[in-house]
């Protein structure tokens, strides 16, 4: 994300060419250098181990999953791998190119795994760039079902009792037997002619789906039929040209109380009820990242790796850091009293919550890290690029 044009090229496009978009054609915003920090805390890595070739510079959502006592992780290159919680022993891997390659990923470029790890039900979750999405057994890593959903999966599935949703690159939402993969329904929204290249994942709450569209939308979508509850735009495209009215939703909506939060690139973050739709506020900000939430903070790394806290209340700022612009931060996430975030060298940061002031960091690996850091059981899961799955805790 050096630059306007770069963020575009980095993101994907999923219809559309960037024609002539070379280093040479635009100014490249300057990458901030790592800064200098007093640390008061210092984390340190529980343990550590690796799957596959992990996704090298491909773009990917890909994060571990933690769940029944192991982390689940899975690579690009089609490895997907559990392991115990505790120790971080291998418990299996499968490998989808042996699985599949003579079946449904025949006629592919390999696996290109990058929409995952959900773990929900004794199943472990999975899908890629072929559309495939395969359920394997939590236990033994067998597969027990596969199925081909609309077009690309990029983001990880999401669970709602006997049923499971993916956000596919076509603009179709498409819902799965949890227990046979059969499927129920699909639910397509607007694709424009250019937008970035993601996905975001579905979030579930009281009989529906809350899901963000790549035409600056939130919808609802009834989980028993499949049909749209409403569709609600955070923000309305403008501009003269395709680029300008780029506004997609890529991340999932937020779901606290009775208020739905979410964030648009070159758009808005904005509130909304969860029941009608109706917009609450919003306010200007541009991402494609997902948002964190701590309290009655909001927190948010925009499309220039600056970090802002939101009071989720009424949308006014409480703080802003731009220490680390443009180190391609990943999405944030919350642990104990710090916002986490991850960039591009392989560092971990911890910026305390209510000040915005960065109070620590760690090298997990120098390949980068790329996404949102998971939280669980007081510990912080990250995955780089080369394949490096690390367990982090602070004293």
């Amino acid at each position: 994300m050096k630059s306007w044009c770069k963020t575009l090229v980095a993101c994907g496009l999923v219809v559309g060419t960037l024609a002539g978009c070379a280093s040479s054609d635009v100014d490249e915003a300057p990458v901030s250098p790592l800064p200098d920090i007093t640390p008061s805390v210092e984390p340190s890595i529980v343990w550590d181990d690796s799957v596959g070739d992990g996704v090298g510079d491909y773009y990917s959502k890909l994060h571990p999953a933690v769940r029944y006592g192991k982390i689940f992780a899975a690579s690009r290159d089609g490895k997907v791998a559990a392991f115990d919680e505790k120790s971080g022993d291998e418990v299996w891997k499968v490998d989808f190119n042996e699985l599949f390659g003579d079946g449904p990923l025949k006629e592919t470029n390999g696996a290109r795994l990058a929409a995952g790890v959900t773990v929900a039900q004794n199943k472990v979750f999975v899908g890629g760039e072929s559309g495939l999405l395969v359920a394997l057994d939590v236990e033994t890593g067998k597969p027990l079902w596969h199925t081909m959903a609309s077009g690309e999966l990029l983001s990880a599935p999401t669970v709602a009792e006997d049923t499971v949703v993916v956000n596919s690159s076509t603009g179709a939402l498409d819902a799965f037997n949890i227990d046979t993969g059969a499927k129920l329904w699909s639910y397509e929204s607007v694709l424009p002619n250019l937008t970035l290249r993601g996905t975001g994942s579905a979030a579930y709450a009281e009989g529906g789906f809350f899901v963000g569209t790549a035409d600056g939308k939130v919808a609802v979508v009834i989980k028993s039929n499949g049909q749209p509850a409403w569709e609600q735009p955070i923000y309305v495209p403008k501009g003269g040209n395709e680029f300008s009215r780029m506004a997609d939703v890529d991340m999932t909506p937020v779901l606290l109380g009775e208020n739905i939060y979410a964030v648009s690139y070159n758009g808005n973050l904005a509130s909304l009820e969860m029941r009608t739709g109706r917009v609450v506020w919003s306010r200007k900000y541009s991402s494609f990242d997902e948002l964190a939430a701590g309290g009655l903070h909001l927190y948010l790394v925009d499309d220039h790796s600056n970090i802002y806290a939101v009071d989720r209340r009424n949308g006014l700022e409480v703080w802003n850091n731009s220490q680390l612009a443009n180190r391609q931060l990943t999405s944030p996430a919350v642990y104990r009293g710090y916002v986490v975030v991850g960039d591009f060298e392989g560092y971990l940061h911890f910026i305390d919550r209510e000040t915005g002031t960065i109070v620590g960091r760690i090298k997990v690996d120098g390949s980068g890290l790329f996404s949102q850091p998971q939280v669980v059981d007081d510990k912080i899961y990250v995955q780089a690029r080369s394949g490096e799955i690390a367990a982090i805790s602070l004293p």
